[in-house]
């Protein structure tokens, strides 16, 4: 559904963030996805990835990741599971340039959504990103604010929100799943 954006303007000078739980792979209600048992891929997002790859010229994850500080998983328990993520995604065929993360707590932290520094570091990794032609794509509202914080358009998923009041103005766009925008995007 489009709300204030086109996705036709979409070439190889843009940059897709994505969220991670709720937006690639299921998330775990009541906690975290703790491990890779725990980590379950949205039917088709890796392909749907390996699409965007040939969208876009990076893609770039931005999560937040506070278990870790909260004592329930670690950071070696968190890169087994990107790691494994990656591996998922790159079978079939697709990549994430890069996967930023904040373990912080608290809400004032810079790096923690919905404050931009997660974009601003991507920025500094890959100075090639125009964050004016950017997407975010996340489904929870601070993932959209944190998209229109760093100057982003965004893209909001109904996986885990569905009752969110639409249309809202934090939000560019809004699809039911990761499935639904890559159709959109291909129709574009």
């Amino acid at each position: 559904m489009s709300l204030n954006f086109d996705l036709s303007h979409i070439n190889k000078s843009w940059t897709l963030f994505l969220d991670r739980d709720g937006v690639i792979n299921y998330e775990n209600p009541g906690t975290y996805v703790r491990n890779w048992d725990e980590f379950i891929f949205y039917p088709n997002a890796p392909e749907n990835i390996a699409y965007f790859n040939k969208k876009f010229n990076h893609i770039v994850m931005a999560t937040n990741q506070r278990g870790i500080t909260k004592g329930i998983m670690t950071i070696a328990d968190l890169e087994n599971i990107h790691s494994r993520m990656l591996k998922g995604i790159e079978e079939k065929g697709g990549k994430i340039d890069r996967i930023y993360y904040c373990i912080d707590a608290e809400a004032t932290s810079s790096c923690r959504k919905p404050n931009p520094g997660m974009a601003f570091q991507a920025v500094k990794d890959y100075p090639d990103i125009d964050l004016k032609k950017s997407l975010m794509v996340g489904n929870n509202l601070s993932d959209m604010l944190f998209g229109k914080n760093a100057g982003m358009r965004t893209v909001f998923l109904q996986t885990t929100k569905a009752d969110l009041e639409l249309p809202h103005m934090d939000i560019d766009l809004y699809f039911n799943n990761l499935d639904a925008f890559a159709s959109a995007l291909q129709k574009s």
